[in-house]
């Protein structure tokens, strides 16, 4: 049986974080260079959904008060630099995200403020409820976000009213 605060897994799955959100923010800056659409902005909250099948294991279940508290900062506190950091801007009649430098450091920022509570947090519970506990963070975050951007999006693709 495989011991769960083991350090070579604590160890693993910092570097597998790490490695995914320089993914991610390397994907962001690439994506910028295309054209923004309703389906782009759905499809990542979507797809994390699946994400909630974690809980069908014993080990990675949490109280549904940590739960609520993980998902709201995420939702409240995450989320804003990433909503401030996120405009639109429409060339020839297509949306794209403006490019930001203040946003490759926002991701840097919420990478690091997340390494350093992952670490504090793994103490004092299981590496499988700190994924879980993450997971909710996450979740809440770029739902907030995505849900902001749609709503920009819309702002922006309204038509404008004949004068």
């Amino acid at each position: 049986m495989i011991d769960l605060n083991s350090p070579i897994l604590k160890i693993g799955s910092t570097i597998g974080m790490l490695v995914m959100a320089l993914a991610v923010i390397f994907i962001r800056m690439k994506a910028s260079n295309r054209p923004v659409t309703i389906k782009k902005i759905i499809i990542p909250p979507l797809g994390m959904t699946t994400g909630f099948l974690m809980f069908v294991e014993p080990q990675v279940r949490i109280p549904i008060l940590w739960g609520i508290l993980a998902f709201l900062v995420g939702w409240f506190i995450f989320s804003y630099p990433l909503i401030r950091g996120t405009k639109f801007e429409k060339v020839d009649g297509q949306i794209f995200i403006q490019r930001s430098r203040s946003f490759v450091y926002i991701l840097l920022g919420l990478l690091t403020v997340r390494l350093l509570l992952h670490g504090y947090i793994e103490e004092h519970i299981s590496i499988p409820q700190t994924a879980a506990l993450f997971f909710l963070l996450a979740y809440g975050m770029i739902t907030h976000w995505r849900l902001s951007m749609y709503r920009q999006y819309h702002q922006i693709t309204r038509p404008e009213p004949m004068v």
